[in-house]
Parts: C-alpha cells; sequence; structure tokens
C-alpha cells in the first residue's frame, strides 16, 4: 500500500507517458508517494494517437461546463481504479492530482464540483470551468500555476479561478510564472513539490 499518491493529468491530444518525467523529477521530493499518469478516456478526435478527457472540438465558453461535466464519470471512474489499485480506497486526503492544460482543468473541476477532497490539487496552465455553487473541501491544498505568457490559456483564467475558488473557501494559492509560455517549468515544479509535500 502506497503512503500517498500522485496523479499525473495529462493534456488534450496528449498521453499519460508524456506526464513520466515529471514523475522522475517530483520522486526525490516525494519519496514516500507513488505515481500514475493514466491516458484520457477517449482518442484525441482531431487525429493522432493523443487521448483526451473532453473534446475541444467547437468547445465555447456557453458549452465548456457542459462537456467537462459530461467528463466526469469516466474520470472519476479512472481516478477511482487507481486509488484501489494502492490501497488508498476511503483516503483520498493522501492523494494529489496534478494536472497540465486540460489535466489541470479536470482537476480543479473534482474539487470545485465537491466531487472529491484530495490532500493537495495542483494545476498547470488550467482553467476553472466549473458552474457554480463550488464546493472545494478547505482541506485539499491547491495551487495553481501559470505563465505569464501562455498564449493558449491566459493567466488571467487562473487568476479568476483563484478569486472563485478563495471566495469559495478553498485553501489555495497563485504563481505566475514569468515569461513562461503554456508549459510546465522547473520552477513550477518546484513550487508544486512543495506544496503537495508541505
Amino acid at each position: 500500500m502506497a503512503v500517498s499518491l500522485v496523479i499525473l493529468l495529462h493534456g488534450v491530444g496528449s498521453r499519460g507517458a508524456d506526464m513520466t518525467p515529471l514523475a522522475d523529477y517530483l520522486v526525490p521530493c516525494l519519496p514516500d508517494a507513488a505515481f500514475e499518469a493514466p491516458d484520457g478516456p477517449d482518442p484525441f478526435d482531431q487525429g493522432g494517437p493523443g487521448r483526451q478527457w473532453f473534446s475541444i472540438s467547437g468547445v465555447t465558453e456557453a458549452n465548456r461546463a457542459g462537456r467537462i461535466a459530461a467528463a466526469r464519470p469516466a474520470f472519476d471512474a479512472a481516478v477511482s481504479a487507481l486509488i484501489e489499485r494502492h490501497g488508498l480506497s476511503g483516503h483520498a486526503e493522501r492523494v494529489a492530482l496534478l494536472g497540465f492544460s486540460q489535466g489541470g482543468i479536470m482537476a480543479l473541476d473534482a474539487i470545485a464540483s465537491g466531487s472529491w477532497r484530495f490532500g493537495a490539487v495542483i494545476s498547470f496552465s488550467g482553467r476553472l470551468a466549473t458552474l457554480a455553487p463550488l464546493a472545494p473541501s478547505p482541506r485539499t491544498k491547491v495551487l495553481l500555476l501559470h505563465g505569464a505568457a501562455d498564449p493558449v490559456i491566459p493567466p488571467t483564467e487562473a487568476q479568476s479561478a483563484h478569486k472563485r475558488l478563495s471566495a469559495a473557501g478553498a485553501d489555495i494559492s497563485l504563481s505566475l510564472l514569468p515569461g513562461l509560455g503554456h508549459s510546465i517549468s522547473r520552477e513550477g515544479l518546484d513550487l508544486a513539490a512543495a506544496r503537495m509535500a508541505g
């Protein structure tokens, strides 16, 4: 049985295997943690071998929340299976999610919707698209990391997520990383490790 579990969630069109270098980086900081990097449940519908948590084809501000809500059952099933595999069923407080882009969107939705009470949630370059009312557990440590030069998902999305989740009672912090685009940096990983270990 693992002492704790970190689940790495990839972006749209990517795969879990693309996140495994992050586990290699984080292991020395979190030596008692097991790591998992699942594939999204659906093939990327714009071609290639990648996967997706939900389709972004024709996505708009008006329909994004509905797509995320529709993706929850498959997401919850994947996360539940990993938690059970590591003997942590009933111990979500010993589980952390670290998601990039669409993976970050799903991670934030999981806590904002009140579906899960994880120990920590880290969102790189994500956004909070979950509709009100928000119901995050105040015991979940949340960290938003976003490149200040992100051309894909604007850093204002992280600021909005911080404002909304703070108002809903979340234990949340935000770091905008100067000069960083739509990516994950070593600085960001160091901040993420400290948040999960603290």
